[in-house]
Parts: structure tokens; C-alpha cells; sequence
């Protein structure tokens, strides 16, 4: 008997049928199984992707696992064909996939959606083929069907771009299906590889101009064709001082053109050749460490090795400012030196900028950036570099975990506590930081958390023991924490009468910044102009007609824009209420603040870093760079500005509007604000000591602004862990939010009524609601929640993820809730 035996080192009977479970990019509870035919038994591989078709629609899909069980109640499709010669995944990553379905309580082909490049999943054109037996009849047949036929009886098949040609109209469908009910044609769909190799025309000299005489003796002989002699010059400078030419840098930079080009290649001098070449250009891998490790920081990097050789996990806690960025780049240097592959990850693309330009004058070339702001095909080729290993330090956002590491050995979470860690929408809603932690188990890589700030529940594993902890809580160089104050905006709003933006105070250090040739920081949580208006005489404020929300007025557009569905309004004139004609705007955002300045301070160089000034993939870089070189005075910004950012000369942070982070509707509201002012506060006086923060606020007597005013981390910390334990909230608990949404606010009210009369008695005392959440309609959806707050007991919170899929579904298939939409989201805060 012949044995065919597969990478995934199962011995396969070649008399004994083949069958493979295969992830496809859809919603499916399960893997589907298909038969392997005997032809491609040879190189079926879990990780490799195999064209297999479904209820007539194809997909390409990942093999998971392959076996000679036959499903006992259908018979498997034959898989059509083997899209790769090698995995493009490895074993742990299905692994993972796996686990990360399970725990989110999502399905994995919504992971493989997730992880796998737009480029890799291919995509599905229908092609409309003649049947040869159809005779054309012109009578059957009205003028359009008549034309597509012809077409086709000439052509045998035709996309439905070329239909829509023929038809000069972009509605073929109904032609299409009236020739398909009359038997004309059928509908074939073919899977098309979007991703391609990015080709560059090179220039060489034509072998007999290698040597240098040869090369002498024509110049020497050259008697005609000035032009063609100084383009021939150009190249052969840039081939000594580039090394290779393309042809696009060599007619730029010589100013000549393509006649004359052309012109030197028919008289056999020089050739043209068209290479893939990498759409993003690397460095040398070269490493030099131009700095040396304080004496606290070698004892924190001995410390942190310390720890892992008991735990997995370490928590690096420094203050701002104590160089946490040069001990990872010690120990990167270390994972890289034994041919180790990192994972370095931010919470946000803003910092990937300045982060880079950091490491890649330590680490070079290793270095490579991973995030959703490069394009489809960008991000094919990084996929494959990490899969080969050619990449050895990959620094992203959320989606660089999901790269096929070959032998990941380390992994950097920075500013673990950030929220941006947690993935809203879509599935698989998860939590970066803690999937890492899973994932780098799998590897048996280590992991090592930092922060200035860190999240309760990781402090609190900290001090249970589970994770390892280490301390770096002064600034490198011993430069002092910057000096917090808090202003009593209260005082100024009484004596304006009103809202107050800028304080005096605020304005009386920002002018002295200035003087000093320093730089300052304005951090307001809100962007756009005015946050909304409000009309004078009957107080109505125009919301979102999709939304539950007031809407934004944005200035530089003069467009009132609601932040939740994207949907932009023209700016109100009349008020539909009163009919008034007289509107005032309310309180402050981002481009408001910035004009503010600008009239305060006209000889300021004054930028905005938020969403609506930062879009493309280099804009933040740009900005960043501005600021680094001293050519913006004052930034404004939301949260973009307040993370992990590094600047040499800001003396002074200003906070707008403490209050609005402080009163968040949230149970982590008072971790989140301490973490957020003390951040930003953490950007001042990082060099020279003589940082100062502003924090404009109305609550002087709020207990979290004498923690930031203390920079005392381990008294919130107390604090908080006294209220969590006491209503039961994490580290004490697991939270499950079950979310019930519909057009009809009865329909999703109903839903979820449903959910928690079929949820088991056992699990009632830890629900809370149903209930309408703060904001209850989004894009039209009324909205319903159930918040479950499980004990961390694994009996319980497995049974409950388990009552609660059944559930869904069962919700899902009564007639009055199946357009409900139910979502799961684990660790949901």
C-alpha cells in the first residue's frame, strides 16, 4: 500500500479518501468539511489557502485540519484547487484562531476576516458563459438580451464590466437573469488574485560597456548626439552614487527624455529591465546602540530577565520620561541577536511615527511598521516577509498581531493600559494586550508590558504574583516630574458670565512658554468647532437623524457632522422648533481652541493633530516631525497628542476640560482620567525638569486630581480597587455585554427581554438590565444592553459563553427577531 505522508506529518492511505476542514471568510459556527481529490492529496497542507465553492458562491479558504473522517450527515464537496505551494499560516496561528473564536465568542471565519490582508483572501468575479446548444432567436429576445447574446455567442464569456460596455448602462442584472431563465448563458464565478508584484524598469550598460576601456573608448570616440552623451553621463554618476538606476530617477534627475532614451539603447549601450522590486524600502540591518543604560535602568533590565525566568509576563511601571523606549530597544537587540522574531505594539499609528525614526538609529533596517493606514498590497508583502522570517521586528497597532510570525520570542506591549488596545467593531472583538499574552504562550515567547500608567487589572496581577513586576520610577537623568496645577475654571466663568475656554492663567504660561523659545501642548477631548448648537430662544439643539446624538459644527467645511455615523448636515439657519433665527454654539472643541489661540497669540505657530487634520497614512509623521524641529509654538490636539509622544522642548501641557473626562459615564472613568492626565502631563519638561501642567477644571475637589496633582499611581490604584471590589467590577469580575440592536426600539427591547428569560435562573445575579445605554439609536438602531458580571470562575464563565451562543441563535430564528442583530463583547471596557 502507498502511504502519501503531508507536512502536518499524518500518514495518508492513498486507497482511503482525504478530507480537510476549511475556514472561510463568513460567519459559520463551525468549519465546513471538504473532500481533498486524490490529485492535490500530495500537497494539501493546513495554513495553505484552497479554492472550494459553497452554495454556489467560491471562496478561498484556509485548510485547519486534515483527516479521513467523513461526515456522518452529508457528503463533502470536492475542494476545487490549492491556491499556495507553502502555508501562508503556521500551525500556532490557526491555534490561535482558535482560541481567540472561542473566547470572544465569535466565529473564526470572522478572525480569518480580520487577520488576513484584503489581498490574500482573493476576491470572486462572475463570468457569464454561452451555452453552445441556445439557438438566437431575435424574436425571444428584446434589444438588450439580443446584444449580449450576440456578444456572447461570439466571445464565450464576458465579464460583467465588458456587459455593462456592450449595454452602456450599469444595471445588467435583469438582462443577465432573463438570459439565463431562456437558457442562453450561465453564471461561472472565478476567485481573481488582486495582489501583484510592484515592477520597476532598471538601466544597464549592455555587456560589451562592462570594462572600463571599452567604457573610455566610446566616450572618447563620441562625436554626435550631445544629449544622448550627457544622459549617458547622468547614469553612469547615479550608478556610482546610487548604485542601481531606474529609469524613472534617471530621467528625472538628468532632465533628458524618453526619445532620448530610446535613442541609446537602439545603438546597443544600455538595456532596460523590469524587476519586482519591494513597495517598501528598508534599511541595512545593521545595529548600533548609541546610548548607554543608566545604572536604574541595567537594574530594571537584569530585573525584568529575573522575573521571566518564572513568569511569562513583566510589567515595566515607569514614570514618564524614565527610558523605557532604550530598555526595549536593549532587549530587542538581544531577541534579534538570537535570530528571535519581536512584536512591538502601540495603541495608536500616531506613535508608530516617532518610534520608528528612534529605533531604526539603533536597530536599522530590522525594523518594519505594521498598520492599517498602508494599502492592500503594502501590507501582502510584509504578511509574507514575516512568514519567511525576513522580518525580524515588527512595530504596529491591533492587526500586527495577527502576522504569521515563524519564531516569535518576544513581545512589547507599550502603554498596555490604553483603551485603543480594545477592538470595537468588527468581530472578533478583542483585547490586544491580553491576546498577545495568549498568542506569545503559544510561541513560548516572552512578554513585557510598560506603562507609566498601568491598567488596575495588571497591576492587580502584579501584586497576586502571576505577572512579574519592575519599578523604574524616576526620570532618566533624575529630571523632576513636571510641577501640576490645578485652575478653578469656575472663578473665570463667573466673572465672564460664561463658558470659559482658556483661562487666564492658561494664557498669562502660554505667553511665557513662548517668550522662553519653549513649546506647549493643549490637549481638548473633543474635536470640530463647537460641539453643537443651541438655539437662543427655545434652548432646541439640532442630533444626528441617524444618531441620538447632538451634532458638531466643523467650521473649516461650515458642516454640522455627527461623530458616530459620519453623516454631515448643513449648518442651521432657522430653528425647526421656534423658528427663531438665532443660534449659539456651546463649548469647545479642537478647531475652536485653535482659532482661540491664533487671535490670543498672533505671532504663534499654532498646528491641530486630530482626526479631521491627520488622515493620510504620512500626515502624522509630517506633523510630529514639524513639532520635533521646533516649527510649531503650540499643538492642539485630542487624544493623539497625549500618548507616548517624545518632545525635548514642551514646557507647558494645558488640559481644557478635565471635568468631561473626569464625568464619563464608565465604571474604569476614574482610571481612565488619571492615565489620561497623567500622560499628557508626562510630555512637559522631559529634559530639562521645568515641565508645568495646567488642568482647567470646575470639580477642584474630585479625589482623582490629587492623584495626578501627587503623581500618585498606587493611591488610585487603592482607591479603585475599594469600589471595584465592592460592585463587583474587574479585576473582581468578567464582564460579558450582550448588545441588541434594531430599527424598531420595541423589536431590540423585546430581543433582549428574550435573552434574559432563556438565560439560566443561575446567572441572574450577575445581570444587569436589559437597559438603554447612554446613546440608544446609531445609524438608525435602537439599541439594548445586558451586562453580565460573571465571577472569574471558569465553570461558570464557560457555561454562561456557552447558554449565551446557543441563545442567540435560538433568539435569532423566531420570525419577530430575525433581523435583530445580537453582538457578543467579552472583556468589553
Amino acid at each position: 500500500m502507498n502511504e502519501i505522508v503531508l507536512s502536518n506529518n499524518l500518514p495518508f492511505s492513498s486507497t482511503l479518501l482525504v478530507y480537510c476542514e476549511v475556514i472561510i471568510p463568513i460567519n459559520l459556527p463551525n468549519t465546513y468539511t471538504w473532500e481533498v481529490p486524490e490529485h492535490l492529496q500530495k500537497n494539501i497542507q493546513p495554513g495553505i489557502r484552497v479554492e472550494v465553492l459553497l452554495r454556489n458562491k467560491k471562496y478561498a479558504g484556509i485548510v485547519k485540519k486534515i483527516h479521513h473522517q467523513k461526515p456522518e450527515l452529508f457528503q463533502p464537496k470536492p475542494i476545487i484547487n490549492i491556491l499556495d505551494d507553502s502555508p501562508i499560516l503556521y500551525p500556532v496561528q490557526l491555534q490561535f484562531w482558535e482560541w481567540m473564536a472561542q473566547y470572544y465568542l465569535c466565529s473564526e471565519g470572522e478572525v480569518m476576516q480580520a487577520a488576513l490582508p484584503a489581498h490574500l483572501k482573493l476576491s470572486g468575479e462572475s463570468i457569464v458563459l454561452w451555452n453552445d446548444g441556445f439557438e438566437i432567436d431575435s424574436i425571444l429576445l428584446t434589444d438588450d438580451e439580443f446584444l449580449v447574446a450576440e456578444a456572447l455567442e461570439i466571445r464565450k464569456e464576458l465579464r460583467l464590466q465588458e456587459i455593462q460596455q456592450i449595454l452602456s448602462s450599469n444595471h445588467v442584472y435583469p438582462v443577465i437573469k432573463k438570459l439565463i431563465d431562456k437558457k442562453a448563458c450561465f453564471i461561472w464565478e472565478s476567485l481573481q488574485e488582486k495582489y501583484r508584484h510592484k515592477t520597476e524598469t532598471f538601466i544597464t550598460l549592455q555587456p560589451p560597456y562592462h570594462t572600463e576601456a571599452e567604457l573610455e573608448k566610446l566616450l572618447n570616440e563620441w562625436t554626435k548626439a550631445p544629449k544622448q552623451l550627457e544622459l549617458l553621463l547622468a547614469y553612469l554618476h547615479l550608478s556610482k552614487t546610487e548604485g542601481e538606476v531606474t529609469q524613472n530617477n534617471l530621467l528625472k534627475k538628468s532632465g533628458a527624455s524618453a526619445v532620448q532614451l530610446k535613442g541609446l539603447i537602439e545603438k546597443g549601450i544600455i538595456q532596460v529591465q523590469k524587476r519586482s522590486v519591494d513597495r517598501i524600502r528598508q534599511l541595512p540591518q545593521t545595529i548600533h546602540i548609541d546610548f548607554a543604560l543608566s545604572i536604574s535602568q541595567q537594574q530594571a533590565l537584569h530585573s525584568i530577565k529575573k522575573n521571566w525566568e518564572e513568569k511569562q509576563v513583566c510589567l515595566l511601571y515607569g514614570v514618564t520620561a524614565s527610558g523605557k523606549t532604550q530598555i526595549y530597544i536593549q532587549l530587542i537587540k538581544e531577541a534579534i541577536d538570537a535570530g528571535k522574531q519581536v512584536l512591538y505594539l502601540l495603541p495608536e499609528i500616531a506613535l508608530t511615527a516617532q518610534i520608528i525614526r528612534r529605533l531604526q538609529i539603533n536597530l536599522g533596517g530590522y525594523i518594519s511598521v505594521y498598520h492599517s493606514k498602508f494599502n492592500a498590497n503594502e501590507r501582502v508583502e510584509i504578511w509574507n516577509k514575516v512568514n519567511t522570517g525576513e522580518i525580524a521586528v515588527v512595530l504596529g497597532a491591533r492587526s500586527s498581531l495577527m502576522l504569521p510570525f515563524k519564531n516569535l520570542g518576544l513581545v512589547i506591549v507599550d502603554e498596555e493600559q490604553d483603551s485603543s488596545f480594545k477592538q470595537q467593531d468588527p468581530a472578533p472583538r478583542y483585547q490586544t494586550r491580553d491576546a498577545a499574552i495568549f498568542f506569545a504562550s503559544l510561541c513560548n515567547a516572552k512578554v513585557l508590558l510598560g506603562s507609566a500608567t498601568p491598567s488596575v487589572e495588571t497591576y492587580y496581577n502584579c501584586k497576586q504574583g502571576k505577572y512579574g513586576l519592575v519599578e523604574l520610577l524616576e526620570r532618566f537623568g533624575e529630571v523632576a516630574l513636571p510641577k501640576i496645577e490645578i485652575i478653578d475654571i469656575k472663578k473665570a466663568m463667573a466673572a465672564q458670565k460664561g463658558k470659559v475656554a482658556l483661562s487666564e492663567a492658561l494664557i498669562t504660561q502660554l505667553q511665557q512658554t513662548l517668550h522662553e523659545k519653549k513649546q506647549a501642548i493643549i490637549f481638548q477631548n473633543r474635536r470640530g468647532y463647537s460641539p453643537y448648537f443651541m438655539c437662543q430662544t427655545c434652548g432646541w439643539i439640532p442630533q444626528c437623524k441617524h444618531c441620538a446624538v447632538t451634532l458638531t459644527y466643523h467650521k473649516a467645511k461650515n458642516t454640522l457632522v455627527c461623530h458616530y455615523c459620519g453623516s454631515n448636515y448643513p449648518v442651521m439657519q432657522t430653528c425647526v422648533v421656534c423658528g427663531s433665527h438665532t443660534f449659539t454654539q456651546k463649548n469647545f472643541g479642537t478647531e475652536k481652541i485653535e482659532e482661540m489661540l491664533a487671535e490670543i497669540l498672533p505671532n504663534a505657530r499654532i498646528a491641530r493633530m486630530d482626526l479631521d487634520a491627520v488622515k493620510g497614512k504620512n500626515d502624522h509623521d509630517t506633523l510630529i516631525k514639524q513639532f520635533e524641529q521646533h516649527k510649531i509654538d503650540i499643538l492642539v490636539g485630542t487624544q493623539m497628542v497625549v500618548k507616548g509622544l517624545d518632545f525635548e522642548n514642551v514646557q507647558l501641557v494645558g488640559i481644557i476640560d478635565a471635568d468631561s473626562i473626569l464625568n464619563f459615564t464608565d465604571f474604569r472613568v476614574n482610571e481612565r482620567a488619571f492615565q489620561l492626565m497623567e500622560q499628557v502631563s508626562g510630555r512637559s519638561g522631559r529634559k530639562d525638569g521645568n515641565g508645568i501642567v495646567l488642568v482647567q477644571v470646575s470639580n477642584t475637589r474630585h479625589p482623582v486630581l490629587h492623584f495626578v496633582h501627587q503623581h500618585k499611581y498606587e493611591a488610585l490604584y487603592e482607591f479603585e480597587m475599594e469600589s471595584r471590589k465592592a460592585y463587583h467590577y474587574p479585576p473582581f469580575s468578567r464582564l460579558i455585554k450582550l448588545i441588541f440592536k434594531h430599527k424598531d426600539k420595541l423589536t431590540a427591547q423585546q430581543a433582549s427581554f428574550a435573552m434574559l428569560q432563556l438565560l439560566d435562573p443561575a446567572f441572574h445575579p450577575y445581570i444587569n438590565g436589559p437597559a438603554v445605554p447612554v446613546i440608544e439609536r446609531i445609524r438608525n438602531q435602537y439599541i439594548w444592553e445586558i451586562l453580565l458580571k460573571l465571577p472569574k470562575n471558569s465553570t461558570i464563565i464557560s457555561k454562561c459563553k456557552h447558554a449565551i451562543m446557543q441563545y442567540s441563535n435560538n433568539i435569532k430564528t423566531q420570525k419577530q427577531f430575525r433581523s435583530v442583530q445580537i453582538i457578543v463583547d467579552v472583556d468589553p471596557y
